[in-house]
């Protein structure tokens, strides 16, 4: 265990160098391709709203989406922080995001490795081909230049488990548990399941206390801040994502359950989903509890969004730091069976399938990454480019979809989502009530789809002034992001 808890945290030998090989491929595929479909950017509106942060943080000190009003609504502070961290270097937006992000993808391999071989010692070689698996995992991939913080969020968990199984010091675990919730807020979930673990393993007061030391050392500046700043815990997106999409809730949570497990597994890894099943149960039959714990988290991942934030759209963003935990127990288990297979043809086929869909949809996922990021450049992008040259600099914009009309707008924005505007989260899909409180703000402007907010669309006082023109959204079966002039806001 000490050997191992001192060993090189840097890749070594060839596989590693196969490893780095195969996140550069990836990198040179899906930004080469999202090229040339365009101008490069992001396939999420959220990636320029961690932009909008970074950047008046690094510019102007502030930590806030609307200069001068301090804000609580960026899910992943650390996140932000380093991507403020290019915009102080003087680096090119673009160029310090996408590194980051292949080297999150980098990092989230290299933590799913570690994370295997603690967890099967006996298959060190099969730990590398699982990081390699994971470089070509085409929602990993995807993430990894979504500007977002999903593989931050996923490397940091794999981390902290991997700490957890080697029997890390109790205080850089606690470190862990804390730069894990800052990164996301469903982080303090996995890090109460390591302190219960902890716990049930026997009474250590020092770890304990190092710990919770650690872990306190980031929460309570964190919790601080944000009780401050919006007189609640934790960042405004946590309360107004499941406010907006509470409706889901009535679903069963059977149906709620298999559509948010579903997403994730689209790909290579719905083959090595009777091998993760067959794994779990080996650990669980012969009482190899403390290796059980990362499944326990995958299972209470899956479970916190099918009860609170039922949502799969995005090639299920919010899931996918889910699946290197099943491309790791899925991989081991897959090898025992494809072994014990009575029929070697069979075990042998099984293989070579899964090697052949992961590439496939390597591919596959570096043309929807494309196709994603020229929807969102030809319909936000375009249409905040808009606002800036055609309103007036005084002029209060109101839209549900903030990121690239923050950053490139760079108007006063009133956010119908909630995000940086939480007074709307009470009353968030009410669209008379987000009416009367354009009205009572003042607002010039409304900047949305109009399938989102259909009354509002079709109300005497909107008119429509601008509207997408790029066929790319209209094919995907959605509809053009438009302006309204709100004419009894005109001053």
């Amino acid at each position: 265990m000490k050997r191992e808890a001192g060993a090189s945290l840097r890749p070594q030998g060839r596989p590693g160098i196969l490893v780095l090989a195969l996140a550069a491929a990836t990198a040179m595929l899906y930004l080469g391709w999202a090229w040339a479909y365009g101008e490069p950017g992001f396939p999420l509106d959220d990636g320029w709203i961690h932009q909008t942060y970074a950047r008046n943080l690094a510019h102007h000190g502030q930590w806030a989406f609307n200069l001068g009003e301090a804000s609580a609504g960026s899910t992943s502070p650390l996140w932000s922080l380093l991507l403020a961290l290019g915009y102080a270097l003087r680096i090119d937006f673009r160029l310090w995001t996408f590194a980051l992000g292949a080297g999150m993808l980098g990092g989230t391999a290299w933590a799913a490795q570690r994370l295997t071989a603690g967890l099967f010692p006996d298959a060190r070689r099969l730990a590398w081909m699982v990081g390699g698996f994971c470089v070509l995992e085409w929602h990993l991939a995807w993430a990894a230049f979504s500007g977002m913080e999903t593989l931050l969020f996923a490397a940091m968990s794999l981390i902290l488990l991997e700490r957890w199984l080697r029997g890390g010091r109790g205080w850089d675990m606690g470190l862990a548990a804390g730069l894990l919730t800052l990164t996301r807020p469903e982080g303090i979930l996995l890090a109460a399941l390591v302190g219960a673990a902890m716990a049930a393993r026997g009474p250590r007061q020092g770890r304990w206390l190092g710990f919770g030391a650690g872990l306190a050392a980031l929460l309570l500046p964190y919790l601080a801040f944000h009780w401050a700043v919006a007189g609640s815990p934790f960042p405004n997106t946590l309360y107004a994502k499941q406010a907006e999409y509470a409706i889901l809730g009535g679903k069963a949570l059977p149906l709620r359950l298999a559509e948010v497990a579903w997403a994730p597994l689209i790909g290579a890894q719905l083959l090595l989903a009777p091998g993760f099943a067959y794994a779990v149960m080996h650990l669980a039959r012969r009482r190899r509890w403390a290796e059980v714990v990362p499944a326990l988290w995958w299972a209470a991942f899956i479970g916190l969004y099918a009860w609170r934030l039922p949502v799969a759209y995005q090639h299920g963003r919010y899931l996918i730091p889910s699946i290197p935990i099943l491309v790791a127990y899925g991989g081991w288990g897959t090898w025992r069976l494809v072994r014990r297979c009575p029929l070697p043809l069979l075990g042998r086929a099984w293989a070579i399938s899964i090697g052949l869909l992961l590439a496939i949809f390597w591919a596959l996922g570096a043309q929807a990454y494309a196709s994603d990021v020229r929807i969102i450049n030809s319909e936000m992008v375009q249409t905040a480019r808009w606002i800036r040259q055609e309103t007036p600099q005084e002029a209060v914009v109101a839209a549900h979809d903030i990121g690239a009309l923050g950053y490139h707008g760079q108007r006063m924005v009133l956010d119908l989502a909630g995000l940086v505007t939480p007074e709307v989260i009470p009353f968030i899909r009410e669209e008379d009530r987000l009416l009367e409180f354009m009205r009572l703000r003042s607002a010039d402007y409304l900047v949305a789809f109009p399938s989102w907010y259909p009354w509002l669309a079709s109300r005497p006082e909107m008119e429509r002034v601008y509207e997408g023109t790029e066929p790319w959204a209209i094919e995907e079966g959605g509809d053009h992001m438009a302006v309204y002039r709100i004419r009894w806001a005109r001053r």
